[in-house]
Order: structure tokens, then C-alpha cells, then sequence
């Protein structure tokens, strides 16, 4: 009887321990996922589709080199101004992508970013902060550079 007893709680505990990577595996893709669309929105030359990555909130944070922006409709507003149409705006790719989940609603990401365009290429460093809103993750803060 206690070895069957046993036998259950190590079974249950790793059913827990397996799960839990799952899900962790899960959020760590749909991240991904967000940042790929991101990207294909990006290079379609369509920014509300690359805002949809970001949380529609006024509390949305954006830090650049030309300050800090708050909001969503302040940051794709500052997009639009910054390119202006598709040459501006180029081909864009994130590189070394690295995604680390703080807790099962909260995250963040580091990685580069690089913008080829005819004229010249651009690249910087990003930190995102993400928030899991209604089964859903979001950048809430931006940080690039």
C-alpha cells in the first residue's frame, strides 16, 4: 500500500513538473510568434499591424533614442513620423532573440534589431517587457536602442 501510495505522488509530481514546462514552453512560443508577426507586418510596410504586438493601453511604454513615449496611439504616432512610407521603413529582422518568462503572466525579451534599407542599414538592442492580458501576450514596455 505505501509503495503504491509512493508510486502515485512521484507519478502526480512529475504530471506537475511536466505540465508546468509545457505551458512555459507554450508562452515562450506564442512570444515568438507575436514577434514573427511583428516582423511580417513590418516588412508588408503595415505599422497597425506591427502595433497589434504592442498592449493598446495608455499605459504603454516606449523608450528610443528620441525619449520616452507613452501610450499606444502616441508610440504609432512616432512610427508613422519616423517612416513615413515602405523605403523608409525597409526590411526588418530580429536576431538573438532571447525569451525568459518571469512568472506564468509576465515576461521578457532581449535580442537585435536590424532595418536594411536601400540608403543604409540600421541596427540597435532591444529589451520588451511582456504581460500575459486575457490569454494573450503583449509588449507593455519597450525599451530599444
Amino acid at each position: 500500500m505505501k509503495m503504491r501510495l509512493y508510486n502515485f505522488i512521484v507519478l502526480l509530481f512529475l504530471a506537475l513538473v511536466f505540465s508546468a514546462c509545457s505551458h512555459q514552453e507554450k508562452d515562450v512560443r506564442e512570444i515568438h510568434r507575436v514577434l514573427k508577426s511583428q516582423v511580417d507586418s513590418w516588412n508588408k510596410g503595415d505599422l497597425e499591424g506591427y502595433m497589434l504586438g504592442y498592449w493598446n493601453s495608455e499605459n504603454l511604454i516606449f523608450t528610443g533614442s528620441k525619449g520616452i513615449n507613452r501610450g499606444w496611439q502616441e508610440t504609432l504616432g512616432r512610427y508613422k513620423q519616423s517612416y513615413p512610407d515602405k523605403q523608409a521603413m525597409g526590411e526588418l529582422s530580429f536576431n538573438d532573440l532571447d525569451v525568459q518568462l518571469i512568472s506564468s503572466e509576465s515576461a521578457f525579451a532581449v535580442g537585435e534589431w536590424r532595418l536594411v534599407r536601400i540608403a543604409d542599414t540600421l541596427n540597435g538592442r532591444f529589451t520588451l517587457i511582456w504581460r500575459k492580458i486575457n490569454g494573450h501576450w503583449f509588449i507593455i514596455a519597450d525599451h530599444s536602442s
